[in-house]
């Protein structure tokens, strides 16, 4: 008998007991359905986090304050946070290195209350210079942005963000360039509008901000000197690391630390490009571990097959024994089941790939995020659907080529 005459024997016998091969397919189904879906989920969360990444560019240094080394999030005193960076640090970046370094914008963030009208918002307050537009791809959607003339000056002047705006004035598409809005109770003027950017690679609302010149919001706004961050722009992604030799070199001479210096340094600087590598390698182990717990129900899908192939062998006994008598070899029998276990086992999977899709589409949706179901894992699930069918139909197709043709007519 060859594999063909095999196969139709096989699908003749599977739907002669339609009920039983369905619910046998259960675990398979569900098994791959759950692998698709979860790694559908992980793969479009990894995208998203690298999209978000890779759009403010891959020559991005970001000087942080606090040594991470020391203690998480880096050292403070009493809770307070750390202070260890200032715009003046951010100004000797940009004067001493110009060959590798393009741009330079410090960040002093903090939260406010913005008020126009009758109307308020707690949003995010971001403390800048004009090279922010640059370093942080923000461009804007009406008016200007931040001038240098406005960090010298001290200049009142803010720029919203589509979220504020749509908060203080009921739409995102309201102009509010020219208006005077109060922020933490002091005046200021609005000079433009971000471009909506959306949800962050976090799900964090990127349009729910508020720049203003650093100088001003470090006098008027927060009354302290230190900034959060130094965002930094090399000349490009060939020159990060001396970047970043040269700005840990300035800053140590600048703050006075001794060595050992990666131990009392009070200030780190990170790549993005480490930035991205770190979350992709997060992102792959989650997707991985993911998988890992939905293949579990697709071993017990497999438990499931090789149970019900061995009533099969014992309710079939005597065919089995017919066939034997009549010349049927013990590889025919053994071909006969273990096909049947295998296509069980990937109409399973071929199913379970349909519903993996669907369901990530609508998970997808429920949750705000994109799912991204890859062409790897539709073909990895299948095969290891097959793999499992083949794996636990051996057993019982071992045992039914094994039956005596004698003991086989003769059972009851």
């Amino acid at each position: 008998m060859n594999i063909w005459e095999s196969m139709k024997l096989a699908l003749h016998e599977l739907s002669r007991n339609k009920m039983r091969t369905g619910l046998t397919m259960l675990g398979v189904i569900i098994g791959v359905s759950a692998v698709i879906t979860m790694v559908a989920l992980g793969t479009g969360a990894g995208a998203r986090v690298t999209e978000s990444i890779s759009s403010l560019g891959t020559n991005l240094l970001t000087v942080i304050p606090g040594n991470p080394k020391v203690r998480f999030g880096g050292p403070s005193a009493g809770g307070q946070p750390v202070t260890t960076l200032t715009d003046d640090d951010a100004k000797a970046i940009v004067r001493r290195f110009p060959q590798t370094v393009a741009a330079v914008a410090p960040v002093a963030r903090g939260s406010v209350t913005v008020k126009l009208g009758d109307k308020s918002w707690q949003t995010s307050l971001t403390g800048t210079t004009p090279d922010y537009r640059t370093v942080s791809n923000q461009p804007v959607s009406a008016g200007r942005f931040i001038t240098q003339a406005d960090v010298d000056g001290r200049i009142k002047v803010a720029v919203l963000g589509p979220t504020v705006v749509s908060q203080l004035m009921g739409s995102d598409q309201a102009n509010p360039v020219g208006l005077d809005v109060q922020v933490n109770r002091i005046g200021f003027r609005v000079v433009g509008v971000l471009k909506t950017k959306g949800a962050g690679a976090f799900g964090q609302d990127q349009d729910d901000m508020v720049l203003v010149p650093v100088s001003t919001a470090l006098r008027r706004v927060f009354n302290r000197t230190n900034v959060s961050t130094i965002n930094v722009q090399t000349v490009s992604q060939d020159t990060m690391d001396l970047a970043t030799e040269q700005i840990s070199r300035l800053l140590r001479e600048r703050h006075h630390i001794l060595p050992p210096y990666e131990d009392n340094d009070d200030f780190s600087v990170r790549s993005q490009t480490g930035l991205l590598e770190a979350f992709q390698t997060a992102t792959g182990t989650m997707t991985r571990l993911l998988a890992g717990i939905a293949v579990v129900s697709l071993i017990v899908g497999g438990i499931g097959i090789m149970n019900i192939m061995l009533v099969s062998v014992s309710e079939r006994t005597r065919e089995i024994g017919l066939r034997k008598a009549m010349g049927a070899t013990n590889r025919d029998i053994r071909l006969q089941f273990l096909i049947e276990s295998c296509v069980i086992a990937g109409l399973g999977g071929l199913i379970g790939v349909g519903l993996g899709g669907l369901a990530s589409t609508l998970l997808g949706k429920a949750l705000e995020t994109t799912a991204i179901v890859t062409l790897q894992s539709v073909v990895a699930s299948v095969a290891v659907a097959a793999a499992t069918g083949l794996f636990f139909g051996i057993y019982p197709a071992q045992k039914a080529s094994r039956l005596s043709p004698i003991e086989a007519l003769r059972y009851e």
